[in-house]
C-alpha cells in the first residue's frame, strides 16, 4: 500500500532550519555526539554495538537512513532523531510505516526538533508514521505535524500491580523525598487492602510455561495470526523480527517470555521487559505485547498471574501495563488495583495514504502494544 498523496492532513511543510544550522542524514561516525547529546537530556544512549544493530540489522526495511541531525557552523551536532523503519500489514498488504527515538535537542536550539520530525514523518515512500512513546515536551510538535490519537486503549495511562510492598513503598518514599521509616506501615496497609479487594484474573488450570527464546514455533503463529486477522494493522512478528526486535533485552536478561502451548504449537504468548527506575529503586516489570490465537484474552489472565508469582519470586516491586486493556470493562482495567496518570498521550500515528488513513479510524483496525514502534527497543 503505497503512499498516493504525500499528506492526508493539509501541514505546511518544514524545509529550512535557522540560519548557520545544516540538516542532514546521520552517519554511524555520528554516534559520540549523538550519545553525548542524549545523554546530556536525560535520554538513555545505547551502547555502541545496540544502536548500530537497531539501525543497521533492522530485517525490516534494510539501506534506510539510520536518522538525521542538524549540526551547527562548527560541524558540533545539535538536534538529532533516529530512524527505525517497520512492516505492517493490513487486508493481506504490506504497510511501509516508520517510527523514531532519540528525538533531541540543545535548548537553544529546540524549534529545530520541528525540523527533524518534518523529515522522519514525511519521508519518501512511508505510508505510515507512528510513535508510543510522546513526552510531555514533544506532544506539541507531533500535533502540528498532523499526527492524531491511536482510537484504541488509554494511552495516558498506566494499570500496575504491588508484588514488593516494602521495595515499592520505599522508592515511592525517594520519589516524594518522605522519610523512608514510613515504608513499613504503608506497605503493611497496600498488602492488606489488595488481598481484601484482589479480582481473579484468570483460570487456574491454564499452564503457562517459560521460553528462553524466539523458536520456530513463534514463526507459526504468526502465520497464523496473520491468516486469521486480515482486518487488523498488526506489525510483523516473525521469528527474525523478534529476535532483532528484543535481542539485548534477551541478551541483558531483561524479558520474560510466557507462553501456552497445545500440543507442539503455541496458543499464544506475553512478552514482558525489565524496566527499573534506577534513580528511586523501583524494580519494574512490563507488559510489552500479547498474542493469541483466538483472538481474546482468555489467556492474558493466567500469563499476569504467571508473572506476577514471578515478580514476587524474584523480588521485583511492580507489574504495570499501559495503554492496553485499560479501557472502562476490559481485563486489566477490571483486575489491577492500581492506576497512575501518564504526563502526555503517548501512542499516536498518521497515514500519508488517504485509504489507509480512512481504515485507520476505525477501532476494529487497531490491536495496538508497546511492541509497536519504539516503545520497547
Amino acid at each position: 500500500m503505497r503512499s498516493t498523496s504525500r499528506n492526508l492532513i493539509s501541514v505546511e511543510p518544514i524545509r529550512t532550519t535557522r540560519p548557520g544550522l545544516k540538516l542532514r542524514e546521520a552517519s554511524l561516525k555520528d554516534y559520540d555526539q549523538i550519545a553525548s547529546l542524549e545523554t546530556r537530556h536525560g535520554l538513555a544512549a545505547k551502547s555502541f554495538e545496540e544502536w548500530t544493530h537497531l539501525h543497521v540489522n533492522n530485517p525490516l526495511l534494510p539501506g534506510s537512513p539510520i536518522g538525521w541531525v542538524i549540526e551547527g557552523e562548527d560541524k558540533q551536532i545539535v538536534g538529532s532523531v533516529g530512524n527505525v523503519p517497520l512492516l505492517y500489514e493490513l487486508e493481506g498488504k504490506r504497510i511501509l510505516a516508520v517510527t523514531g527515538r532519540g528525538l533531541v535537542t540543545e535548548p537553544a536550539f529546540r524549534s529545530a526538533s520541528l525540523v527533524l520530525l518534518d523529515r522522519l514523518i514525511n519521508q519518501p515512500g512511508m505510508d505510515l508514521f507512528l510513535t508510543n512513546a510522546i513526552t510531555p515536551a514533544s506532544a506539541a510538535a507531533f500535533s502540528v505535524l498532523g499526527c492524531q490519537r491511536v482510537p484504541v486503549g488509554e494511552w495516558d495511562q498506566s494499570a500496575f500491580w504491588i508484588t514488593g510492598y516494602l521495595g515499592f513503598q520505599k522508592s515511592l518514599l525517594v520519589m516524594k523525598n518522605l522519610p523512608a521509616p514510613l515504608s513499613y506501615p504503608l506497605a503493611v496497609a497496600a498488602s492488606l487492602r489488595d488481598r481484601l479487594t484482589k479480582t481473579p484474573l484468570g483460570e487456574n488450570d491454564v499452564e503457562v510455561q517459560s521460553c528462553l527464546r524466539f523458536d520456530v514455533r513463534f514463526d507459526e503463529l504468526w502465520e497464523e495470526l496473520r491468516r486469521r486477522n486480515p482486518h487488523l494493522l498488526l506489525a510483523i512478528r516473525s521469528r527474525e523480527v523478534l529476535e532483532w526486535h528484543f535481542k539485548y533485552a534477551l541478551l541483558k536478561n531483561r524479558l520474560w517470555i510466557a507462553t501456552v502451548v497445545d500440543g507442539v504449537r503455541l496458543s499464544g504468548y506475553a512478552i514482558f521487559d525489565r524496566r527499573d527506575n534506577a534513580k528511586f529503586g523501583l524494580k519494574r516489570i512490563r507488559l510489552v505485547d500479547y498474542q493469541s490465537l483466538d483472538g481474546t484474552t482468555a489467556l492474558l489472565g493466567p500469563m499476569l498471574s504467571w508473572a506476577l508469582k514471578k515478580c514476587r519470586d524474584e523480588g521485583i516491586h511492580m507489574l504495570e501495563d499501559v495503554g492496553r486493556w485499560l479501557e472502562k470493562g476490559e481485563l486489566i482495567d477490571k483486575a489491577a488495583p492500581y492506576r497512575r496518570n501518564l504526563s502526555a498521550w503517548t501512542y499516536v500515528y498518521r497515514a500519508s495514504n488517504p485509504n489507509l488513513a480512512e481504515n485507520l479510524r476505525k477501532r476494529r483496525v487497531w490491536s495496538p502494544s508497546l511492541f509497536d514502534a519504539t516503545a520497547s527497543l
